[in-house]
């Protein structure tokens, strides 16, 4: 049983691959390894992309594991095609993903970035540029109140802001369980808002959901926090208005080019909080998104439906029949 991994992953995820050959490869891409990829039953790509390609040169693959729910880097097509399940983790980094996202509504509305430069520079009076403000009474539109977004939710909710909660699969009476004023049509909810926050996997649906036409509804003194994934905000449009001073800020952990270029233009944009992909990172979620997606992959080699897959229509394929 062959394992091949993109990145190395953490001891106590090793552990469970005592039994197993492993091969680390270091790549963003694993079709540039058609050699070890060649005889692998398992591979699992944690920031690396699965493409059609990679598939294809590995005739003996049974599973591909993503450690985390995103799977906008895995051709999931492909896969299903041959049967092959694409595990994920959710619920492995719901907690570490909200904190990030809170954090982000705390460092925008309390200006610590520009307020920590300046003070490092010795200009004190950034302490009276009367930018910063308090969370209580605010209004934040959750964009996707899955796991992550429904931890998002409640949080606000405790910090005594108003949520206003959009997910077109969930039922309004879920919704208003998490202390959520529910929306059909979260176009109309973003000229009030303070702050928009996203929450759903990049898809052909959710691409640019957040574009030029959204933002300029959006008050001049609103922020948006992307926690999600790049491209779900039209990077352009949010650059421009950031700097034209369209909106008050932004808080992003990723972006379309993943890990962007230095000279990025949102990037450098006016008032940008960026973290470095980093929402899912703590020790905690890290340790758990590892174990979770190695066991998900050891579930399938064994013959096991694993029920968190990015298509479960890959059960549908004749090598599950009867299993």
């Amino acid at each position: 049983m062959k394992f091949v991994l993109s990145h190395s992953i953490v001891p106590e995820a090793m552990a469970l691959l005592q039994d197993a050959e492993v091969r680390v490869l270091n790549t963003r891409d694993m079709a540039e390894n058609k050699a070890e990829i060649a005889d692998a039953d398992a591979m699992i790509a944690r920031i690396s992309h699965v493409t059609a390609e990679a598939i294809a040169a590995a005739p003996k693959l049974k599973v591909i594991g993503r450690t985390g729910v995103g799977y906008d880097m895995v051709d999931v097509a492909a896969a299903t095609a041959r049967g092959i399940p694409v595990v994920l983790t959710p619920g492995a980094n719901n907690r570490s993903v909200a904190e990030h996202t809170i954090a982000m509504l705390y460092g925008l509305s309390k200006n610590l970035v520009e307020g920590h430069n300046e003070q490092m520079k010795g200009n004190y009076a950034i302490r009276s540029k009367g930018v910063t403000f308090e969370l209580l009474d605010k209004t934040i539109l959750v964009l996707g109140l899955g796991a992550i977004g429904g931890e998002v939710a409640r949080l606000c909710k405790a910090n005594g802001m108003r949520v206003i909660g959009y997910d077109p699969f969930m039922p309004e009476e879920k919704v208003l369980a998490l202390g959520a004023e529910p929306v059909r049509d979260f176009h109309t909810a973003l000229p009030e808002c303070d702050f928009v926050t996203l929450h759903m996997p990049l898809l052909d649906s959710t691409r640019n959901m957040i574009g030029a036409d959204e933002i300029a509804v959006m008050k001049p003194t609103a922020m948006i926090v992307n926690c999600a994934r790049g491209g779900i905000v039209n990077e352009a449009a949010l650059t421009a208005a950031l700097n034209e001073g369209r909106l008050a800020g932004a808080g992003i952990d990723c972006f379309e080019q993943d890990p962007p270029a230095a000279d990025d233009p949102l990037l450098n944009a006016k008032n940008v909080i960026a973290s470095p992909h980093s929402a899912a990172q703590t020790k905690e979620a890290v340790i758990r998104m590892h174990k979770m997606c190695v066991e998900g992959c050891l579930t399938v080699l064994r013959g096991e439906k694993w029920p968190y897959v990015a298509d479960k229509k890959v059960y549908d394929h004749p090598i599950w029949k009867d299993k």
